[in-house]
């Protein structure tokens, strides 16, 4: 197989939570951009049906599934509906997830549990529907968890980013994507994690506001995540590139954590 062909997604078929805008949307856009057919999902059908006319501009087939991932009873039938229309799924990249800031001696309740409900709990149900109903059983997939440089380690304290509850579930998101790997290597499915930096977006502009110049003080590369960055990443470990690489969370940050 030529190197062109290991990136090659024609014929694929992939989900991407939280596919409606932000990081999310750029890598739907790029999955459909190497061939594949994209199913994305969000709360919001208007901003659905503005990100599949996005990517229908591009040539890119859509399907798009309106659910809130935090309903749990929701995760079988998003996979219902995308089965319905390919019959398959290859491709996972389980993005959807939130934040709520607090000093930590004074986290809420309801604010931990809302974070740890969608940035872990539905990260995994949505791995073990589409690994007992699809991968498993074809003995081959690729999941992408999108976890953040966050969950490698704590935050500078001069930022005061009270951000205990998502850093926490971002370090979940790391160790369960190696877990996963470890357990679902023998079905040849290939399990890893992307760990970005800051991107803006409508989750980061009030934190950027407030200290993008210290942000960008520890890039090395000096700027912040762009439209592009991500697509080559999650191309890469979608495809047979990756084949040989699971259990692997990689940063794309500009290079903040070499530092």
């Amino acid at each position: 197989m030529g190197a062109r062909e290991l990136f090659d997604l024609r014929g694929k078929v992939a989900i991407v939570t939280g596919g409606s805008r932000g990081i999310g949307l750029q890598m739907a856009e790029a999955l459909g951009e190497m061939g594949a057919l994209v199913a994305i999902t969000a709360r919001k059908q208007p901003e659905l049906d503005e990100a599949r006319d996005h990517l229908a501009a591009s040539g890119i087939d859509c399907l798009t599934v309106a659910r809130d991932l935090s309903d749990f009873h929701s995760v079988p039938t998003i996979i219902d509906a995308v089965l319905a229309r390919w019959q398959r799924v290859d491709i996972l990249v389980n993005n959807a997830g939130t934040n709520w800031a607090a000093p930590a001696e004074d986290y809420p309740d309801d604010g931990w549990r809302k974070v740890m409900a969608l940035n872990v709990d539905a990260q995994f149900f949505m791995c073990r529907e589409v690994g007992k109903r699809v991968m498993i059983p074809r003995k081959s997939g690729k999941i992408i968890n999108i976890a953040s440089i966050a969950g490698l380690y704590g935050n500078p304290p001069a930022w005061e980013m009270l951000t205990v509850g998502y850093n926490t579930s971002k370090g979940a998101l790391v160790n369960m994507t190696r877990t996963l790997a470890a357990e679902w290597g023998k079905y040849n499915i290939n399990v890893n994690a992307i760990c970005p930096g800051f991107f803006p977006s409508k989750m980061t502009k009030v934190t950027l506001d407030r200290i993008g110049r210290q942000v960008l003080e520890l890039t090395p590369l000096g700027r912040l995540g762009s439209e592009e960055d991500l697509k080559g990443s999650v191309v890469f470990l979608a495809s047979e590139a990756s084949r040989h690489i699971t259990g692997h969370a990689l940063p794309v940050d500009g290079g903040c954590v070499a530092i």
